[in-house]
């Protein structure tokens, strides 16, 4: 408030909290209203599957979170992917530039420019990329990244579907962050279970 310039102080409300659960936040949903949520993550692998990596944050976007959830991969299975193919929403710039300073090559896909320049070729470079970012740009524009981009609907979306239809987590049944974390990865040993079989049978 006190940043506001003078008429708009009194436009900033109180800061609230939720009584049932301190950590939640309010986050936009899926049926375009607001209410006090987490968010969850999930990694799988494209080609088995197979969940390989779970978080939860309190943050409605999911900006900011490929970096984090890449390093809990590398650390889980003992090595970096080579290819790492995420939702258009975790394409935060810095995240592409730590992601390729770990040489992983990230697929999302690359928002076209605003504003007067909003013609603009998306592959091109801005003023401020880094090299890390125009290489990304432009790999993004290439059919192999937009049919690698493609495979992770049917693969990745279908993990989603599976953790909300087949295994009935279309909310969380508990409140915190640590506690939705135990959920989800109870949820991620039961789908791990099911495909070791699915994949050996």
């Amino acid at each position: 408030r006190r940043k506001k310039v003078k008429g708009q102080r009194e436009k900033v409300s109180e800061a609230r909290v939720s009584t049932t659960d301190p950590e939640a936040r309010v986050i936009k949903m899926p049926d375009g209203g607001f209410r006090p949520a987490l968010n969850a993550q999930l990694a799988a692998d494209m080609d088995s599957q197979v969940i390989v990596g779970v978080g939860v944050v309190n943050q409605g976007t999911d900006a900011g979170q490929a970096a984090p959830m890449e390093e809990q991969i590398a650390q889980r299975s003992g090595r970096h992917p080579e290819s790492y193919v995420v939702d258009g929403g975790y394409a935060a710039l810095q995240d592409v530039v730590t992601l390729a300073r770990r040489e992983v090559t990230l697929y999302a896909p690359s928002r076209p420019p605003t504003g007067p320049v909003r013609q603009r070729d998306a592959s091109l470079p801005r003023p401020t990329d880094a090299p890390e970012v125009e290489a990304w740009r432009a790999r993004m524009c290439t059919e192999e990244g937009k049919a690698l981009y493609r495979e992770r609907g049917a693969s990745v979306e279908c993990v989603n579907a599976q953790v909300e239809q087949r295994y009935g987590l279309r909310q969380l049944p508990v409140r915190g962050l640590d506690k939705a974390l135990s959920v989800l990865l109870l949820v991620a040993i039961t789908h791990n279970l099911l495909r070791w079989i699915a994949l050996t049978g």
